[in-house]
């Protein structure tokens, strides 16, 4: 199936929770919260196997405990990170970064976040720059607090997936040749229930999963999983409904709503506008070099120096990772970036010092490369990409999922004319007419609500919706968790 991919060259943030210096000092040695949680449980009272059960589950959540992150403000919630297991035959294991609500956790729901690529890092861009708490500053040394972070709402997992993103791994060398969406669904279900065994406290929680770009396939695909795996399940996974941004949706509906949102900005002449409608056959699985002449021109030679992922906001001069390309794939690829593409030159300094990764039970099995926001080899290499999502959402709406699909409209990327062109496609009632919602005084975007999903827009917003738009997007997440309307003044 046809599509644009978008090579960019990537960056990005970090997080992790706080304590006084001996607070870090006790952190830094795992054996010793070894040997204070034995002795609790040696003079615990407890003769029944379930609480025994219960103390072991809760000594496995300790050894993931977070302490300290070095150069993070002090917090008072609680965060874990760590490792889980999701194939022992091929040793792929998936690291994941679980920061619980600032408030009242144990009454809120549960919100698994992932980002696409594919090949791409959830902590680099969710956790660092988007949603997570903290936000790295430019000396890659410290962090600081996001005003806007999705934790005040709810409990907020980030996945690293699938195994060879970021500090996931897999001891099959193999594996970062042939994975692609059914495998990557696959194992994230086997880490969720896995997860829940470890942190039993969530199991039945009211439960969401959120993400954008190509986690426009990686979300409805779980959620697909999930839904057929409680018909024949006690539902451990509660879920309740997901909610995407920019999201890789349709080969055919994308690859025209792109084209036309680059004609329809000023980005590209009328004349390439024409040829590529002319001589692109958006269904076909390769491109002819006829179609990729004219595409090229139009990149290279019209495009100009911007950032394709926000077209209104200025490109990183410093990095010497500044100069971009675009790449005509046969399939979709698409790589995110950040408003300041530098942001992601400071995660990887950051994700990379020893005593991050050590704070951060990251890297145990010394990985042989260098942690990256974005994995080259799963991105070239990706086996099967769904054509189209439509036929998932269908279904998932049939079984009375909440679900909220998002567009910043200034991402030329996964543009809003793709979306909505995707959307069109799905034949949906309308239930609200369009309407501006508003956050705070400001306009923040528009939306329309049908019969089974609800579409909105955010105004003035790149790819990174939460990291152009933080105050607006974290309005759209309040709403789409009350399962309200986006306000209307």
């Amino acid at each position: 199936m046809f599509a644009f991919a978008f090579v960019t060259h990537e960056r990005r943030i970090c997080e992790k929770p706080c304590g006084g210096n001996a607070i870090m000092a006790f952190q830094t040695n795992k054996a010793h919260v070894l040997f204070f949680l034995s002795l609790l449980l040696m003079f615990s009272i407890s003769s029944s196997t379930t609480t025994l059960s219960v103390s072991t589950k809760d000594k496995e959540q300790e050894l993931d405990r977070i302490l300290g992150l070095p150069g993070q403000p002090p917090v008072t919630f609680s965060q874990f990170s760590g490792y889980v297991t999701v194939n022992e035959h091929h040793g792929r294991a998936l690291f994941y970064w679980f920061t619980e609500a600032t408030t009242s956790p144990h009454n809120k729901p549960l919100v698994l976040w992932l980002n696409g690529g594919p090949g791409c890092s959830s902590v680099a861009y969710g956790a660092s720059e988007e949603i997570g708490p903290f936000r790295l500053n430019k000396s890659a040394s410290s962090l600081y607090l996001n005003k806007y972070a999705w934790n005040r709402e709810a409990n907020i997992l980030f996945l690293e997936s699938p195994a060879g993103v970021g500090f996931s791994y897999t001891n099959t060398s193999s594996d970062l040749k042939n994975s692609g969406d059914k495998r990557t669904a696959q194992d994230a279900l086997i880490f969720l229930l896995r997860w829940m065994s470890r942190f039993p406290q969530y199991k039945y929680r009211e439960f969401y999963i959120a993400g954008e770009s190509y986690a426009g396939h990686y979300v409805p695909q779980l959620a697909k999983k999930i839904n057929d795996y409680n018909k024949q399940n006690p539902h451990i996974l509660n879920l309740k409904g997901f909610i995407v941004g920019n999201a890789v949706t349709d080969n055919y509906y994308d690859g025209v709503g792109t084209v036309t949102y680059w004609w329809s900005h000023s980005m590209i002449s009328d004349q390439s506008y024409k040829s590529i409608l002319k001589y692109c056959n958006f269904t076909e699985d390769k491109t002819s070099k006829k179609c990729d002449d004219v595409v090229s021109y139009a990149v290279n030679h019209e495009f100009g120096n911007i950032d394709q992922y926000s077209i209104y906001t200025p490109t990183c001069t410093t990095s010497h990772n500044a100069s971009r390309h675009i790449r005509f794939k046969s399939s979709i690829l698409h790589r995110i970036s950040g408003y300041d593409p530098c942001t992601e030159d400071y995660a990887e300094k950051y994700y990379n010092r020893p005593e991050v990764q050590k704070a951060m039970h990251a890297n145990v099995t010394n990985i042989p490369y260098k942690w990256t926001a974005c994995s080259d080899v799963l991105i070239k290499h990706w086996k099967d990409s769904e054509v189209s999502i439509l036929p998932i959402y269908k279904e998932l709406i049939a079984a009375g999922l909440r679900i909220w699909v998002f567009s910043g409209d200034t991402d030329s990327v996964v543009p809003v004319t793709a979306t909505r062109f995707s959307l069109n496609h799905l034949n949906l009632t309308i239930k609200t007419r369009w309407y501006p919602w508003y956050s705070g005084p400001q306009v923040g975007g528009w939306t329309e609500v049908y019969d089974g999903l609800t579409f909105a827009t955010v105004r003035g917003a790149g790819h990174e919706v939460p990291l152009f738009q933080p105050k607006r997007a974290y309005t759209l997440f309040r709403s789409f968790l009350a399962g309200k309307h986006l306000p209307k003044s």
